[in-house]
């Protein structure tokens, strides 16, 4: 038999992030928490959470996280179908909804997705962020329920549901052009100009550059780990980016910002990877998500 007490103790340091916090979202006192973490390590033969700021899971820690998460919805949609199975008084608490997406999707299509959800909906939604490429690893490692991710191909467990693709343009102020692209947007012209990256893991622009100059090139960098940042950069002259379409459509109108290369856009498909759990609520995301995608996105 699993010690869920324990299995909740350690779900949760790593959720909050300290043993303090952990005590205070489960009411008990935090050498409680600590005795409970301490008795499941020794059970195991293995350390489940590194000590620092924040507290952070191990891989097997992650996978336990992994189940009391499933164990919550499980027992969230049963309680809702025998609510008599629910002790008077008894606090069951809300279940979270742990999801990878990458930055541009949250900053164009699928906030909509979780506005339809969560205005029907009890779940709580906890958002991690990482490159599209790489959400599909917080699926592989358990550390969430569901990404949006460019891969088709689905995780171990887990369905892919195919939502469209993001187009993006490379675009600059008009100041910027006319500063490095008068002659033309070349190799030459590119090795010059600043672009924007959003971190190490975005290759898109250099994805687009080698599409217009056959060939990898050198290009110089600002870093602006944001989406509305990656806009603002833009718009201010300090360099040229990728961006959603979406995103700089009035900008374009307006003619506050330019298209490089007209005609030359990249589409990124994305797909929604989640859990072969049976859930209802999980489905409802789902659907959720598939909506906004195909509203939001070609």
């Amino acid at each position: 038999m699993l010690d869920y007490p324990s299995l909740a103790a350690v779900a949760a340091v790593v959720r909050e992030g300290s043993f303090e916090r952990a005590a205070r979202a489960l009411n008990v006192t935090p050498s409680a928490i600590s005795q409970r973490v301490k008795q499941l390590e020794e059970r195991l033969g293995s350390v489940l959470i590194i000590r620092g700021q924040p507290c952070k899971a191990t891989d097997i820690g992650r996978h336990l996280c992994s189940h009391m998460e499933q164990v919550g919805l499980l027992e969230q949609e049963l309680q809702g179908a025998l609510p008599k199975l629910v002790q008077t008084g008894t606090d069951t608490g809300r279940v979270t909804l742990r999801v990878a997406v990458n930055a541009d999707s949250l900053g164009t299509w699928f906030m909509a997705a979780l506005a339809q959800f969560t205005a029907h909906e009890e779940a709580l939604i906890d958002v991690a962020l990482d490159d599209q490429e790489h959400t599909v690893e917080w699926l592989r490692s358990g550390e969430v329920l569901a990404a949006v991710t460019a891969h088709a191909k689905p995780v171990q467990g887990c369905n892919s549901v195919a939502l469209g693709r993001l187009s993006y343009v490379a675009v600059a102020s008009p100041g910027f052009v006319q500063r490095y692209f008068s002659g033309g947007v070349t190799a030459a012209a590119l090795a010059k100009a600043p672009c924007l990256r959003f971190n190490r893991k975005d290759r898109l622009q250099a994805q687009w550059a080698r599409r217009i100059c056959r060939r990898e090139l050198e290009i110089p960098t600002h870093w602006f780990p944001s989406t509305q940042a990656f806009v603002d950069a833009a718009l201010t002259g300090i360099g040229w980016g990728m961006n959603p379409e979406s995103l700089v459509r009035e900008h374009l109108e307006s003619g506050a910002l330019v298209v490089l290369v007209p005609g030359q856009k990249l589409t990124v498909p994305l797909h929604w990877q989640h859990t072969r759990l049976q859930v209802p609520v999980l489905s409802r995301l789902t659907r959720a998500v598939v909506q906004a995608a195909r509203a939001g996105l070609r």
